[in-house]
């Protein structure tokens, strides 16, 4: 690989792109449940999409720039080709707007464009985006067999978990106003409550956040063991939280495989998490411990 000729940004979308067409793969060879569940599992690339045509618009990108950081192979999936070409073209706030008045998008752009407008902040568009895709993939689980809602509805709610967690974190490692945080929380609990996450929420350090985390998951009875065993580490903290997460899951679901319909379920889903994971927590950050160990190299030539 010539390191010159390629970002780390480009990196990523290639490996994302890797694994889009990997969940594509599989949604071809997937019971009807199973592909309408993966294809809304697929709507955070989408949503990625979205943020970045419209930061790319607020901070003046030109359509060249922007269009070689969509991924269009998430919207060929989605049947949301033709939307995305649209939405490159739009030229104002307000044409982003009309064009997803008819999507699931509606109300998330309208409340966050208004909030973007009045304080020019781009995080509660973003948080409103992000918590739809975890209320979708919610809803998503009412439409699944007993088989397919018992392990896809407890990944929704330890990935729906994670997501509770990391925003609470980033409010309070960015002193975002709680009142305005709490208003982003999903409604969908695994070991931690409403009432555990609003206590949580009203925490001021992030010494306070990681041990009264570490206090919930000792005295649920179903983790502590496993809670013993794998630790949270201050200093890669979401993804030290999402390692438990996925372990416990695994833990939970030891498929026999004469259960061809519970083997079937969790193979797809123990290849869409550990890919996943992969790529976020082992391939990307030893190519940039590479890259950057390359361009030391070269600076001292």
């Amino acid at each position: 690989m010539e390191i010159k000729n390629y970002t780390i940004e480009e990196i990523e979308g290639a490996l994302i792109n890797n694994y889009i067409l990997l969940v594509g793969k599989i949604m071809h060879f997937s019971p009807l449940n199973m592909r309408n569940f993966l294809k809304q599992y697929l709507m955070k690339f989408e949503i990625q999409n979205l943020k970045m045509i419209i930061i790319s618009l607020v901070i003046g990108r030109t359509k060249e720039e922007t269009r070689k950081d969509v991924n269009f192979l998430s919207e060929e999936y989605l049947d949301n080709s033709d939307l995305i070409e649209e939405l490159l073209k739009a030229t104002t706030l307000d044409e982003i707007q009309i064009l997803l008045k008819r999507t699931p998008y509606n109300i998330a752009i309208r409340e966050g464009f208004l909030y973007l407008k009045n304080n020019k902040e781009i995080f509660v568009l973003e948080a409103f985006l992000d918590q739809l895709y975890y209320k979708q993939l919610q809803l998503q689980t009412q439409n699944l067999d007993k088989k397919e809602k018992t392990m896809i509805s407890l990944f929704v709610k330890y990935k729906t978990e994670i997501y509770n967690l990391n925003l609470i974190y980033r409010g309070i490692k960015n002193k975002i106003e709680r009142s305005l945080l709490k208003q982003f929380l999903v409604h969908n609990y695994l070991f931690l409550d409403e009432g555990k996450l609003e206590f949580l929420l009203n925490l001021t350090t992030l010494n306070d956040f990681v041990s009264t985390i570490e206090i919930y998951f000792r005295e649920a009875e179903e983790i502590k063991a496993l809670f013993m065993i794998l630790k949270i580490s201050q200093k890669h903290l979401i993804g030290s939280i999402e390692d438990f997460y996925i372990s416990y899951y695994f833990k939970k679901f030891k498929i026999k495989i004469d259960d061809i319909a519970y083997f079937t379920i969790s193979k797809i889903l123990e290849v869409i998490i550990k890919k996943e994971k992969e790529i976020r927590f082992e391939i990307l950050p030893k190519v940039i411990k590479i890259i950057h160990k390359k361009f030391k190299v070269l600076k001292m030539m």
